[in-house]
């Protein structure tokens, strides 16, 4: 089956999964049959997704036509047949009980046709095991959505023992078809990627408390202020479910042994029905405490090790045994769990042999299997990590949190490269695009430079204040975080190539800083623009309050920093912020056009213009001295002579740059 062969989608369960999945598909343009057991389930679901699409239509996310238009392509149904008798997918996302899916997957084969694939959105169940339950094993899958699917990325597209490298295919076609990114597990394994991290981790956190090693507050300190995750590690099972991390924990404890025994005080949260913010109570009190107050000074050098240990071991045990490779493990726990950096990077990052040391002082001090160094993590210690040591572009330069591209006219392009945070900036991306910007001023063959912002929903939507408040709240490092935003942008600001930004979404704080040091600025109509530094008490920190002003106004950027608020984009063109305003698909197109055209122009004259706007932004006597300096300078310039030939000759200069 190829990928245009698919137009029918038929959904098995219209539950918060089932009805997310159904809504995600009739947005993409196909026909979809949503199915549940009664008319009652099928009718809340259909409910459910009417009322989210008016909220994106509410938000402009979708237009009132095209929200109406996926309504009307989703058909609720009760009767199998009549729900599957001619569907090319058949997405399954009934409870996750053995007995449940086998009944479905039973009365499902007896009225698909032949053609038909049929995809599990199961969080941790045998793949092999489920796809027992049908004829077509080779035609059986994972797809595996994470909560809220109309909002998150990640879709895990899962291999069974007998899945045929064509399904793959076509579900990771499909899963692309409808604005997600999917990422391939090869192998069939408890946990697949995402929980296959996540759920011995939150385990670990149980037994640090259980075995009075560390309280609570502590591991959660740790964990979302210290190591930098999106939640502490109980925040985020309260927020889950303790039911659901306990019932996966359980089933790796069949299937993998007793490394991943749940802990007890898990256990007993389950068992007390104190499953998190569903029921007013987990970890945290949310019906009569004030929930998960977590303290921000309360971090432990021996939780980060052990947490970060836990991570390590289930890492290798993932490429160990060929379940994925470390990208996708890092990019799968990104989209899908919010961390800023991946569990492989992390590890890598604070040492693969601390990670193994740590280990080992705790196998050798309880004897617990769940502390059983993983062979692959003792053989990438000899090698420095699970990334293998990548050589370095010839400028010695390595980049992560940004990406260079040169797509040719001698343009350099910049790509923040964060989409599943917004594209928000961290200290590393401004080490990194200080690196850039001196890696393009080097190279001769580039005479511009464009930035955009991965993804269609931000440019940047400002600085990344999680991983800001993991490294507390102290007031020189605050302003060692700005001058080193001053610093780079003000590099970009300086640079002497013209600078193009291309913004496409929204264009926030310190991702609005960026762009202002841009020379032009590129719009589509979606973007939104502003400085909400001031509704967080703080003040734009990385130039906002001095660049701006020249090129708005001390008026509008008073207007723009005081108010905190969202400008639309054609706003902001009126403002003389935005130079150019176009459609959404045509954004790249048109910036890198620019760049490209800027990059046609005399180099040597771009860089004195610069420079002397520059040198009289503040006082105008002495950028009218380095005018007059540079224009007698260009005057003995080949440059000058090829554009005046060229424009006596009605064509089109060719600058050297000499």
């Amino acid at each position: 089956m190829e990928l245009e062969d698919i137009n029918t989608v038929a959904v098995l369960g219209a539950g918060n999964m089932g009805h997310g999945i159904a809504e995600v598909v009739a947005m993409a343009g196909y026909d979809v049959h949503m199915r549940d057991i009664n008319d009652e389930f099928v009718q809340n679901g259909y409910e459910q997704i009417e009322w989210s699409l008016d909220k994106l239509a509410e938000n402009d996310q979708l237009t009132e036509d095209e929200a109406e238009a996926a309504l009307e392509r989703i058909t609720p149904l009760v009767d199998m047949e009549e729900a599957c008798g001619d569907a090319d997918v058949v997405i399954e996302a009934v409870p996750e009980q053995m007995e449940i899916k086998e009944d479905v997957y039973t009365e499902l084969e007896a009225v698909a046709p032949d053609r038909a694939i049929f995809a599990t959105n199961t969080s941790s169940l045998s793949i092999t095991d489920l796809a027992a339950f049908t004829d077509r094993p080779g035609q059986f899958c994972g797809m595996h959505f994470f909560n809220p699917p109309v909002r998150m990325q990640l879709v895990e597209v899962i291999s069974g023992a007998e899945t045929d490298a064509e399904t793959l295919d076509v579900i990771e076609e499909l899963a692309e078809d409808i604005g997600k990114s999917p990422v391939r597990v090869r192998k069939d394994s408890p946990g697949f990627i995402v929980n296959r991290v996540l759920v011995p981790l939150m385990n670990e956190a149980c037994w640090l408390v259980e075995n009075d090693e560390a309280t609570i507050a502590e591991v959660d300190s740790t964990t979302k202020y210290d190591m930098g995750l999106p939640m502490g590690s109980f925040e985020l099972g309260d927020q889950v479910g303790n039911d659901i991390s306990y019932h996966v924990l359980e089933y790796m404890h069949e299937v993998l042994g007793e490394a991943y025994e749940p802990c007890p005080l898990l256990q007993r949260k389950v068992e007390n029905e104190e499953l998190g913010k569903k029921t007013g109570k987990g970890f945290y009190d949310y019906e009569d405490g004030p929930g998960a107050e977590i303290p921000t000074d309360e971090q432990s050098e021996l939780v980060k090790a052990r947490l970060t240990a836990s991570m390590a071991n289930e890492v290798a045990k993932l490429i160990g045994n060929d379940v994925a490779p470390p990208e996708s493990i890092d990019e799968a726990t990104k989209l899908g769990a919010g961390f800023p950096d991946g569990p492989v990077k992390m590890v890598d990052d604070f040492g693969i042999e601390n990670a193994l040391e740590a280990l080992e002082a705790a196998y050798e001090e309880t004897g617990h299997e769940r502390y059983e160094p993983a062979e692959y993590l003792e053989e990438r210690v000899s090698e420095g990590g699970f990334y293998d040591a990548t050589e370095a572009d010839e400028a010695g330069v390595e980049f992560d949190a940004i990406r260079v591209e040169y797509p040719g006219d001698m343009v350099g392009h910049i790509v923040l490269d964060r989409p599943h945070r917004m594209n928000t900036i961290s200290g590393e991306l401004l080490e990194e695009l200080s690196a850039a910007i001196d890696l393009l001023e080097d190279d001769d063959e580039v005479r511009s430079i464009l930035i955009t912002g991965e993804g269609e929903k931000a440019f940047s939507a400002g600085a990344d204040v999680q991983s800001m408040a993991a490294g507390g709240a102290d007031p020189i490092q605050a302003q060692e975080l700005s001058r080193q935003g001053q610093s780079t942008f003000g590099k970009l600001e300086a640079c002497d190539m013209p600078v193009v930004a291309g913004v496409d979404g929204f264009c926030l704080g310190g991702g609005m800083e960026l762009a202002t040091c841009a020379d032009l600025r590129v719009a589509s109509e979606r973007s939104e623009f502003g400085q909400p530094e001031l509704n967080l008490g703080l003040l734009p920190g990385w130039g906002g309050t001095q660049r701006l002003k020249h090129i708005v106004g001390e008026g509008r950027a008073k207007e723009i920093i005081f108010t905190a608020e969202r400008y639309e984009a054609d706003v902001m063109e009126s403002y003389g912020f935005v130079n150019e305003l176009v459609d959404n698909s045509d954004l790249e197109a048109s910036a890198l056009e620019l760049a490209a055209d800027l990059a046609g122009g005399p180099p040597i004259a771009q860089k004195f213009t610069k420079r002397a706007m520059l040198a009289g932004r503040d006082d105008t006597e002495a950028g009218l001295e380095y005018e007059a300096s540079a224009f007698g300078h260009l005057m003995a310039t080949d440059d000058l002579m090829e554009g005046i030939t060229a424009f006596m000759g009605d064509g089109e200069p060719n600058f050297q740059g000499e």
